[in-house]
């Protein structure tokens, strides 16, 4: 009887990782050739890990967190299985926030903004976001 070939689904937590992997490499403006050669893989290891096909190892997404600067914690954040502490009243804003940085328009607005010293000038394009999205919603 011949065996069927069956395609295994990848794991949320991967899935999810591999976004945040993503996320991060994207905002610091990397390519996935630049990190790839931080870790001493292929680019398309990369693009495996980043779309959670192939599982991210423990001493490899430690050396991902240091080649993009964030603590390794921050990987599984906003992930399908959050741990208690983590459910406070803003539980759901992580979701909405990569969400958006993980949209074209969000990452373009977040590396103008991080270009901008002035901090009043910075305060001002809040402001001007926030009245033109009430004039938006009205």
């Amino acid at each position: 009887m011949p065996h069927k070939l069956q395609t295994k689904t990848p794991n949320a937590i991967d899935v999810h990782v591999g976004s945040r992997i993503r996320l991060q490499r994207t905002l610091k403006g990397m390519s996935q050739t630049t990190l790839a050669e931080g870790l001493g893989v292929t680019f398309q290891q990369v693009q495996k890990y980043e779309k959670g096909t192939n599982r991210v190892g423990s001493s490899r997404l430690q050396a991902i967190a240091n080649i993009l600067a964030v603590p390794v914690a921050w990987f599984f954040e906003d992930g399908p299985v959050s741990p208690p502490t983590s459910q406070g009243p803003e539980s759901g804003a992580g979701s909405e926030i990569t969400e958006f940085l993980n949209s074209v328009e969000g990452l373009s607005l977040n590396r103008a903004f991080v270009a901008i010293q002035d901090d009043k000038v910075r305060r001002k394009v809040v402001d001007l976001v926030k009245t033109l999205a009430r004039e938006a919603s009205a």
